[in-house]
């Protein structure tokens, strides 16, 4: 499916002639069917392609149980926290903190990061410690900071086992995407996009060169970079992904976020240090922060005043419409 992929995410950032279009699309919705993809449509822009394990293909069974799991308190020791307390759809599944709080207001060491999408990402965390869904779902249950359970408790207070947890959970996260936004109908239609985003899009794509790192459907490369953004006098305050790899040129690298719904899921980077899209800018203007291991792909861009607006206006259209479980519409409520 490799080339699938490729073939989309060309797609996503050129302009194939028309002609084409219409063709590839269907050719890629049939193949999906064909392999029993759970969705009956893809939302526009997204891959049609969703990878899932061969042990546990999505049912609608699953992911009504995982929706349920999802916004049931009963996974936190104090019953007071859910998966959504911390992922709120109404926030792009995000929770608009610096720092994610859990169990008797205890801080964590990190931003929550948004789920839309996840179901296409490679690795999990910002730091990429684990890859499946299914692994990931079952860490902020038993993290002390988080929900602070253990799985045979959880299994006890609601009479379900580790595998149907971690399935269930996983299945419904799965669910949880974004696409048809403005950029993408402008990507299939060639309209949508005021002229300054179209020069923001030209901003992206070129002289900001975002797309070293934020490319394909998803706007992430699910790769691991240094910005400098946890390098503080001298050292890293967050080590990132050496902490899981112990190899020296992942000090201080970080997952790259998807931009989708980047609007709504301030505030930004893994420690939630940047309050708005502005601040992500001037810090990607000024080449972020120097230190030893920096990405090579981060510099200073010189961007102008207006050349910082309209790629900041480029990124509120990548908002687009938010779906979930079987296609309930985003302005979801806890079952």
């Amino acid at each position: 499916m490799s080339c699938l992929y490729g073939i989309s995410l060309r797609l996503c950032f050129c302009r194939p002639a028309k002609s084409l279009m219409r063709p590839l699309f269907l050719f890629l919705a049939a193949l999906s069917l064909a392999r029993g993809q759970f969705f009956s449509s893809t939302p526009l822009g997204l891959d049609a392609y969703l990878p899932v394990p061969d042990d546990d293909p999505l049912t609608a069974e699953k992911v009504a149980l995982g929706r349920k799991l999802f916004f049931d308190k009963r996974l936190s020791r104090d019953q007071t926290l859910s998966c959504a307390s911390c992922h709120d759809p109404q926030r792009a599944y995000t929770d608009g903190r610096t720092l994610a709080e859990g169990i008797e207001h205890t801080k964590g060491e990190r931003n929550t990061p948004t789920l839309v999408n996840r179901g296409y990402g490679a690795v999990q965390f910002w730091d990429g410690r684990v890859k499946l869904l299914e692994e990931q779902v079952l860490q902020p249950i038993q993290n002390p900071k988080e929900l602070g359970m253990t799985l045979p408790e959880v299994g006890a207070r609601l009479g379900i086992d580790e595998r149907t947890l971690a399935q269930s959970l996983a299945s419904y996260v799965r669910t949880i995407r974004s696409g048809n936004s403005r950029v993408d109908q402008y990507l299939s239609a060639y309209s949508g996009l005021t002229p300054q985003e179209q020069l923001g899009m030209r901003i992206f794509r070129v002289k900001g060169n975002c797309v070293a790192c934020h490319v394909g459907p998803n706007f992430t490369d699910e790769k691991f970079h240094n910005t400098g953004v946890s390098y503080h006098n001298g050292r890293f305050l967050d080590e990132g992904r050496f902490a899981v790899t112990g190899k020296p040129a992942d000090h201080g690298a970080f997952k790259t976020p998807t931009l989708r719904e980047v609007a709504r899921t301030a505030p930004y980077m893994h420690d939630g240090s940047l309050e708005t899209l502005e601040d992500v800018v001037e810090f990607y203007d000024r080449g972020g922060n120097p230190n030893p291991y920096r990405d090579p792909e981060i510099r200073p861009l010189h961007l102008t005043p207006e050349e910082k607006q309209a790629l900041i206006a480029f990124l509120k259209a990548l908002s687009g419409e938010i779906s979930e479980g079987v296609g309930q519409p985003e302005s979801v409520a806890a079952p």
